[in-house]
Formats: C-alpha cells, sequence, structure tokens
C-alpha cells in the first residue's frame, strides 16, 4: 500500500499545499492562495479568499469542457413507469430558468429555501438553482410529517418553500400540498412563497396567498448566470436527528465540499469523467446531496435519479436492471438495500436476467456493512464489494478502500483505512489513545479536512456541546470501534449500541454480525435489556429469508450456540425473538433506540423519520 501511504502521507504533512493543489482541479471565478483559516475552537474556514459557485462547477465548467452533449442525469421511475435523461446543457437550461424563478420571488444570496420534494428532477433542478444564485437550500425528505417540516421552517426561516402536488410509494399517492400547507400553519415564520410541481399522479390546490405554480413560474423567467460567492458560503442546511429532539442544521460550504467532493469521485469510487454512477439513496439525506446530485456532476459523471425501491418495484431486480440499462460503472447503496434483496431473492435468480458487466464496483455505506452480507452480495455478483463509513456531518468518506490509487485487500466488517485529511483516534473515556485492537470512541483530529460541516445553523454552542466538547482537539464522531495492527478501521456501531453485561462490555453489533452469518437470517438486531443480577442482557430480534424451512425452536437453539462459541458464555444472548419486520428510518437504518425503549418498557413516541409506523405495534404484540 505504498501508493496510500504516500498520499495520506502528503495529506497529513502539508494539509495547506495538499488541498490547493486538489481545489486548482475545479475551475473558480477566484482561485485560492489560501488554504485555510483555523477558528478558536478549532474548525477551518477552507479556501476563504477564493470565489467559486457549485451550480457553476457542475453545469456551465462541464458544457465549457464539452460534455453538453453528455447525459448528466438519468430519471427512472419504475413506481410512475416514467424514465427520461437530461444532458449537461439540457439540465443547465432547467436550472437557470428555475434559478430565474426563484429570484423573481425576491429569493437572493443567503435567502433559504426549503425544498420539499420527492425523488423527481425537480428536486436536483432546485437544489443547483439555489446554489446557481447563492441561495441555501435545505432539503427535506418527502413525506415528513407538518411538524417536521414546520420545525425546520422555523430553524431555517425560507423565503421560498419548493414542492410538488404529491409523492409516489410503489403504489401509494401522498399529497405533499396539505402537509406543506399544514406545516407553514404551525410554523411561527411565514415563508413568502411556496412553488408546486403539478404531478400527473395527483394536482394541488393553489389557493393560498403565495402559491405558484412551477411551470408558470419558469415560464415568466429570466434565466439566471450562476453567482460568484467566497467559497465559504453556505450551500445547504441539512438537519440531522438530535437527542435534544430538536434536529442539527448542519451547514456545508462551496468551496471546500466541491474540493472534497470530486476528489472522492477518483480516490473512493474510482470512477472517471463519462462513467455512470448509480446512487440509490434519497436527496433528503446526505448521500443523495453529495452522490446522486453534487459530486457526480461536479466531476463530470453521468448520474441516476431513481424513484423506486430495491424491491417491489417491481421485485428484487430493480438495481440489477438499472445498472444494466445505463451502464453503472458503480453503485452504492444502504447495506439494509442489499439485504431486502437477500431476503426476497437470496438466490439471485432475477440476478441472472440481466447483464451487469459494465459493474466494476459495489459500494455500501450508511450502517455498518455485517460480514454476512458482504459476503453474499460478493458471491453473488462476483463484484468487488467496498464498505466505508462517513455522515451526514463529514459530507463526505472518512474512511474507505482507496481503488482511486490502489484498492487494499477488504477485511470483511471493516471501512478500510482513514482517507487522506482524516487524523483517526480511537480514545478512553479519558481521551488518551488506546491500543490497537481495542474499542473505543472514534474521534477525528482537528481542524477536519474540506467539505465537512462548518457549523450548526446558527448554534455554535450546539456545535460545541455535540462534536467537539467530549473531546478537546477532536470531532466526536459518536461511533465505537477498533482499528487492527494493519491499520484498518473498524466502526462497530454508535458509542450506545455497546452493553454492560456483568462488567464485561460487549458490542451488540459484533453479535449481530454473527447472527447475521447464520444462512436462515435475513436481518437482525441486537439490544441490552435491563437485568437485575447482571446489570444487562442481550435480547435478539431476526427477521428470516424467504422460504426458509427451520422451526423456531431449531433456529433459536443453533443461534444462541453460535454467539456463545464466537464470545462465550458471557454474551449471555438467551431471548432471540422471530420478527416480520424491525422499525426503520426511511433511509433503512434500524431503529434500535425504539427497540431498547420498547424492550425496557418505556413509552415510545413514534419518529418522523420512520418508514412503516406499525413495524412498533408488531414489536409490542411480540415482547408482550
Amino acid at each position: 500500500m505504498q501508493a496510500y501511504k504516500k498520499l495520506y502521507s502528503e495529506a497529513q504533512q502539508d494539509p495547506e499545499g495538499f488541498w490547493l493543489e486538489q481545489a486548482s482541479r475545479l475551475d473558480w471565478f477566484t482561485p485560492p492562495k489560501t488554504a485555510a483559516n483555523v477558528r478558536k475552537n478549532g474548525m477551518a474556514d477552507w479556501f476563504p479568499d477564493g470565489k467559486v459557485n457549485v451550480s457553476h462547477l457542475a453545469l456551465d465548467a462541464q458544457i465549457n469542457a464539452g460534455r453538453g452533449d453528455q447525459v448528466a442525469l438519468y430519471y427512472d421511475s419504475p413506481v410512475t413507469n416514467t424514465q427520461n435523461h437530461y444532458t449537461y446543457s439540457q439540465l443547465r437550461e432547467e436550472v437557470a430558468a428555475f434559478a430565474g424563478a426563484l429570484k423573481a420571488q425576491g429569493v437572493n444570496v443567503g435567502d433559504r429555501v426549503v425544498i420539499y420534494l420527492p425523488m423527481i428532477p425537480q428536486a436536483a433542478i432546485a437544489m443547483l438553482a439555489c446554489a446557481r444564485i447563492g441561495a441555501i437550500h435545505s432539503v427535506v425528505f418527502g413525506g415528513f410529517a407538518a411538524h417536521e417540516l414546520a420545525v425546520r421552517i422555523d430553524d431555517a426561516k425560507p423565503k421560498a418553500i419548493v414542492t410538488a402536488s404529491c409523492g409516489v410509494e410503489v403504489n401509494k399517492v401522498l399529497e405533499y400540498k396539505p402537509i406543506v400547507d399544514k406545516a407553514i400553519e404551525e410554523a411561527t415564520h411565514k415563508p413568502s412563497s411556496v412553488i408546486v410541481h403539478q404531478r400527473p399522479e395527483c394536482t394541488a390546490e393553489l389557493n393560498n396567498d403565495g402559491d405558484i405554480d412551477w411551470k408558470d413560474a419558469v415560464e415568466k423567467a429570466t434565466p439566471a448566470e450562476p453567482v460568484a460567492v467566497p467559497s465559504t458560503h453556505p450551500l445547504y442546511i441539512l438537519y440531522t436527528s438530535g437527542t435534544t429532539g430538536k434536529p442539527k442544521g448542519v451547514v456545508r460550504d462551496h468551496g471546500g465540499y466541491a474540493t472534497a467532493l470530486n476528489f472522492s469521485m477518483s480516490y473512493v469510487y474510482g470512477l472517471k469523467p463519462g462513467d455512470t454512477f448509480f446512487t440509490a439513496s434519497d436527496v433528503g439525506w446526505v448521500v443523495g446531496h453529495s452522490y446522486i446530485v453534487y459530486g457526480p456532476l461536479i466531476f463530470g459523471c453521468s448520474t441516476v435519479l431513481y424513484e423506486g425501491k430495491p424491491v417491489n418495484t417491481p421485485d428484487a431486480g430493480a438495481f440489477w436492471r438499472i445498472i444494466e440499462q445505463y451502464k453503472a460503472k458503480a453503485v452504492f447503496s444502504a447495506p439494509t438495500a442489499f439485504r431486502a434483496i437477500k431476503k426476497e431473492d437470496p438466490d439471485g435468480k432475477f440476478l441472472e436476467k440481466y447483464d451487469i458487466s459494465s459493474l466494476e464496483r459495489i459500494y455500501m455505506a450508511g450502517e455498518r456493512l455485517d460480514p454476512a452480507t458482504y459476503e453474499w452480495t460478493t458471491e453473488l455478483t462476483d463484484k468487488p464489494v467496498y464498505d466505508h463509513w462517513w455522515q451526514t456531518e463529514s459530507g463526505w468518506p472518512m474512511c474507505a478502500n482507496p481503488v482511486g490509487i490502489e484498492a487494499a485487500k477488504v477485511k470483511p466488517g471493516s471501512s478500510t483505512f482513514p482517507v487522506p485529511g482524516y487524523e483517526i483516534s480511537v480514545l478512553d473515556p479519558l481521551g488518551k489513545s488506546v491500543d490497537n485492537g481495542e474499542e473505543g470512541a472514534i474521534c477525528v483530529r482537528l481542524p477536519l479536512p474540506p467539505g465537512c460541516l462548518t457549523t450548526v445553523w446558527e448554534d455554535e454552542e450546539r456545535l460545541h456541546n455535540s462534536y467537539l466538547k467530549a473531546f478537546p482537539g477532536y470531532y466526536c464522531s459518536g461511533d465505537g470501534g477498533y482499528i487492527d495492527k494493519d491499520g484498518y478501521v473498524f466502526i462497530m456501531g454508535r458509542t450506545d449500541d455497546v452493553i454492560n453485561v456483568a462488567g464485561h462490555r460487549l458490542s451488540t453489533g459484533e453479535m449481530e454480525e454473527i447472527l447475521a452469518s447464520h444462512p436462515a437470517v435475513a436481518e437482525c438486531a441486537v439490544v441490552g435489556q435491563p437485568d437485575d443480577l447482571k446489570g444487562e442482557l442481550p435480547i435478539g430480534f431476526v427477521i428470516l429469508k424467504n422460504a426458509v424451512d427451520i422451526t423456531q425452536e431449531q433456529l433459536q437453539d443453533e443461534l444462541i450456540q453460535l454467539v456463545r462459541s464466537k464470545i462465550g458464555a458471557i454474551a449471555c444472548l438467551k431471548t432471540l425473538h422471530i420478527v416480520p419486520r424491525l422499525p426503520k428510518t426511511r433511509s433503512g437504518k434500524i431503529l434500535r433506540r425504539i427497540i431498547r425503549q420498547l424492550v425496557q418498557g418505556n413509552e415510545v413516541s413514534v419518529p418522523s423519520t420512520i418508514d412503516d409506523p406499525t413495524s412498533i405495534d408488531a414489536l409490542k404484540q411480540t415482547l408482550s
């Protein structure tokens, strides 16, 4: 791994020179001469003397480089039976027109715009249009409840809201405009306009002051040119859940973010301009911001915007069909998506229908990639599968396999090495580094590299308390794990996913890994339940693969023995429940906190992020 070590060392020894060189690969209005200004809190403002615009980088600069006729965006919607594509030139035309429509509504540099849209091209167009005029967008996941939208409206104080008449979930139409109206009614802050894209599946009534039809607004607008903004100018606010119940508004800039994304497209994903990247996520999440919209376009790739699911739209072959149809070179989704495919089609019958020879690599992130899912996907597809670790706050990968320079040997369960720019440390509760192989809190030495959060929107105190206070001089990720003797980083889960059994700290992530290795198990979760004698005891929940022929008693015996043989009797895993489903967020993460509350008999407030509220009732019934 000499090439990796050399590049990583360059970024460590001369971060200013390293990142200025990376920044020089972009088309700046005013190229930066200063790499970073480090603030008192240890965070950095990147390229403070540079002027740039992300919409210009993603569209105009690509057209100037000769990519005007290349497809920028493929839109694929099995839920509406719609497919479309936009070249870079066509996408710029749409973005410039909508940017002009926003300006006509009085949206200017620094104003906020809340975007509440499903996975349709207008979502990407609205994001890029905001960036074009220097407005700050805040995308809220389409389908979030009115209260959650209202909370974000009050925090961001948008001048305008951009929405659609509806979203489509498999075969259900969800009207958006009534949710938006209810949210505005609840919110203290009132936006001056609501721009609505009408979809054929449902027409929204535009009967409030400030309601505007997207099509009418665009037809009357003068196309807008990109505005040169300082590199440090906020590009977007993206809300992530907070422990206090009030979401945290993660702020990202223009210049540092664009530089980091551009670097990652080559270094992490091994892509070249002109390649097709299929990221199966949602623009409401950070993955959608970074690797559906901004990253691929800034780098000159073709990106796929997919309005569908890994299964049931129409079947477990959906991802393979997309890969074949658009000749995707890399695919990126959460492990839960591949577990869903595994559950529906464990033998890969649907894969046999498609030619995925264009595909070179599969990426997973968003939650821990358990070895069982890694091995199943690798064996089924005969493609390299790479785990990588990052967060809403980082905006781009913190640990990854450096395939863009030289692919490292994969160790299942590990997200491989720290990405250049990130100095990862594993710390004990006193802030001291632990030995190789010993678990602790995963932290990143300050200052963070370009592309990471710059602050929490209008709440510096929360930035400090949430991320900087626990370990002075470090960003605390909230994840726990270890680094092995070869320098591989293993993320074992959130630091609160550790239970204390008779004085022994045990990782529920490790137990889940063992349960998932059983051939009958599609998905699982392990949490701690209070015990008078031992403090806590683990309790497991498993979902079976389809058409599994095994009795509940036999499976329980085998799983308990499996955990005992791998961890030892100390694990004390004696209670297992077979369940039809588990509470998950809409992005597919298992809500272990909810499961813990149910197990402990506490009151559970159903979060707006939950995908299927009935999963909580099913779990209550199992536990009763």
